[in-house]
């Protein structure tokens, strides 16, 4: 049960003053929620100011900075109202002791002006001043009021995002009756360490942000922001503890390789194993071979060899008498996977089925069958894998590739179907640790390092857009001597408002050129599309593939060489690096050349020169982190791990490592949550929504 005391900000938005319908709608949007029946009080809590308005600039007139936000205090002469019905805007004139500003107004209805500015009153205006041919103007500005007044206008305005049709005043006064709602809340955080930090409490804090003064109050290291940030990471660790602690809890079943399938296959490898790859698959078999349930992320830049450590796993799954799967996030990845398995793992003589959703009819029907006689030892899928009519004899090992599209309750899910298999994730997306710490806690680590033996460094140029058809031309002189390139743009189709370079565009005026050697994918492509034009770029029917980032995961064509990444300065650099590594898998030597748009920004600038250095992924990823932050490396959005609300972890590292071990040590004492700190702690997880993990303390 949610405490009580949370009920006032648990209240649907609508229960505010002056939030109707109409209203309702616009704040659906800004939280992006389906209706506002889905918006809560405590969402407009959370949407905290980013900047802030600073109207106590009072220079006076004549001294008045072009474009700048002043606020003047003058006496008004004389009004001039358009002539007849022309267009002209009606303007107001006012004086101070320095010199005359005219107030502009555009469509004016109604006698309403001379009301608020009445000749021979002394007003006081704010807004932007811009200069015509030596005179001072002030287009509709922001506030206006008599003297007696001027106390109405803020003279420090906090500036908060909004939405098409949601003016600032209206998101103010609404923010203003969230915040009355905060009650005071009990104390979670250890005294001894609020003392260190120099935390408030969370009550100042929530006030605290929601009015800055200045410039300071806005930054990341701001007292009120670092005690909500730590809040935030804490309720992010413990309901991370507490998923572990339940995951846990189902004993897991002691894997013991025997190597009789792992040593012919590694016998008959055409490569030896790489040092990380040895170690990972020593760690792997170490903690299958325990009592608890593996939970293992296995991290691994493109080509780095994860698919054989993880096939080592399955082997070891297998010779103890049990079955594994692997799910892959798509369709094409899912039988690629199939292939490359299927081929690597022949000379142990196993038996490997694929379940995808395209999977139907008898053949569907013979495949479950098989699963669930245990006959099929190894199966590889997407998330079919793990439907209801799915049964296993003997499931032991999960692997699941791409971390971020399977989280915290998914996991769950798979262990509330009764079946507990070890767990080993893969991801290519090298995370930096921070980032391994606030979404998957729970995890223990492996890294593969080392590029397999004979993969050939690749070539990374920066090119500005303009010098497009030297690239084309270099493209027809390799694709005459027989190579295959990727060209990759950010759309799929030309609109409006971007001038960007949509695939179909692009596909079109390089098949005018390239003929039926152009193929095109792209994301809205059905599956069946995508297979087949896949399949004719590896078999060499089309050699230049025109596609969208539908091909950043996965797909193996080793003899592609060349990869033109068009408008890369719109790319995080984690996604340019994963579609740099679609090249470079053969025995060719492969280049990356990044179109960009210019002029650069600073930041852009940055991001495209760190790829033409380095090739080590987790170097970029940790500068993807410094120079994007956390939401956006990860695709928080759509992938349920946490997207901060406060916290950020290019700036609140410290705290996260001290929020893990206090995390720790709390659970360690009170597992159950009951003492007086547990019982505020409850609090928290409700407060940031990870109630979720309370209920894993009842289901215990």
């Amino acid at each position: 049960m949610r405490p009580a005391l949370l009920d006032p900000l648990f209240a649907p938005l609508s229960s505010l003053p002056g939030i109707g319908p109409k209203l309702g709608e616009l704040y659906a949007r800004l939280f992006g929620q389906e209706s506002v029946e889905d918006c809560r009080v405590v969402d407009l809590v959370f949407h905290f100011p980013h900047s802030i308005v600073d109207r106590r600039n009072q220079p006076g007139i004549a001294n008045a900075p072009p474009g700048v936000i002043v606020t003047i205090t003058g006496r008004v002469d004389r009004h001039q109202p358009p002539p007849g019905r022309s267009n002209q805007p009606y303007r107001v004139f006012l004086h101070d002791e320095t010199g005359e500003l005219a107030l502009t107004f555009f469509r004016v209805k109604g006698n309403w002006l001379e009301k608020a500015l009445p000749i021979d009153e002394t007003v006081v205006v704010s807004g932007k001043v811009d200069w015509f041919n030596g005179r001072p103007s002030m287009v509709h500005p922001d506030y206006m009021a008599r003297l007696g007044e001027a106390d109405n206008v803020p003279l420090v305005e906090p500036v908060h995002g909004l939405t098409a049709g949601l003016t600032s005043r209206v998101l103010r006064k609404s923010v203003e009756a969230a915040l009355a709602r905060v009650p005071h809340l009990p104390e979670w955080i250890d005294a001894t360490l609020m003392q260190r930090q120099g935390f408030s409490s969370a009550f100042d804090a929530f006030h605290r942000m929601h009015d800055p003064r200045d410039e300071t109050d806005l930054d990341p290291q701001a007292p009120a922001r670092r005690r909500l940030a730590y809040d935030e990471f804490l309720a992010g660790q413990i309901s991370l503890a507490l998923v572990r602690q339940r995951l846990r809890k189902v004993a897991g079943r002691p894997v013991i390789a025997t190597g009789a399938l792992s040593r012919p296959v590694i016998d008959a490898l055409p490569f030896s194993l790489t040092n990380s790859q040895e170690t990972a698959i020593a760690e792997v078999l170490k903690d299958m071979a325990g009592e608890q349930r593996m939970l293992r992320l296995l991290q691994g830049d493109v080509g780095a060899g994860k698919t054989a450590v993880a096939l080592m796993a399955m082997l070891a799954a297998v010779e103890s008498g049990g079955q594994a799967v692997l799910m892959a996030p798509t369709e094409i990845l899912a039988r690629q996977h199939f292939t490359t398995f299927a081929r690597m793992a022949a000379p142990a003589g196993v038996t490997i089925d694929v379940l995808t959703g395209r999977t139907k009819g008898r053949e569907r029907d013979a495949i479950l069958e098989r699963i669930a006689s245990g006959e099929t030892q190894i199966v590889i899928g997407t998330h079919a894998l793990f439907q209801d009519n799915v049964a296993y004899k003997d499931l032991v090992l999960a692997v699941v590739d791409e971390q971020h599209r399977f989280g915290v309750h998914q996991r769950l899910r798979l262990t509330a179907k009764g079946i507990s298999p070890h767990m080993l994730v893969m991801t290519a997306t090298p995370i930096p640790r921070t980032l391994v710490l606030a979404a998957f806690g729970d995890m223990d680590v492996s890294k593969l390092t080392e590029k397999p033996a004979g993969r050939k460094p690749i070539q990374t140029v920066v090119v500005p857009q303009e010098r497009v058809g030297d690239i084309v031309d270099r493209l027809r002189a390799a694709l005459a001597e027989g190579k295959k390139a990727y060209w990759i743009c950010p759309l799929v189709e030309e609109t409006e408002e971007s001038e960007l370079m949509s695939v179909e565009e692009r596909h079109a005026t390089l098949a005018s050129i390239f003929g039926p050697a152009a193929g095109l994918v792209h994301g809205r492509m059905s599956g069946p599309e995508k297979d087949a034009a896949m399949l004719a770029f590896k078999s060499g029917e089309t050699r230049l593939l025109v596609a969208t980032t539908v091909v950043e995961v996965g797909v193996d064509v080793p003899d592609a060489s060349i990869m033109v990444i068009e408008h890369a300065e719109r790319f995080g650099l984690a996604q340019l690096h994963q579609l740099r590594g679609r090249v470079g898998r053969g025995e060719e030597a492969s280049s990356c050349i990044l179109l960009y748009k210019g002029p650069l920004s600073e930041n852009g600038r940055a991001r495209l020169s760190i790829l033409r250095e380095t090739e080590d992924g987790f170097r970029i990823a940790e500068e993807d982190l410094k120079l994007r932050g956390e939401g956006e490396l990860l695709g928080t959005r759509q992938s349920g791990t946490p997207g901060f609300l406060v916290a950020s972890l290019e700036a609140h590292g410290d705290l996260l490592e001290i929020a893990r071990k206090d995390a720790a040590y709390l659970l360690e004492r009170d597992p159950e949550l009951t003492g007086e700190r547990g019982e505020a702690i409850r609090t928290l997880l409700y407060l940031y929504r990870r109630d979720e993990a309370i209920r894993f303390l009842r289901a215990g």
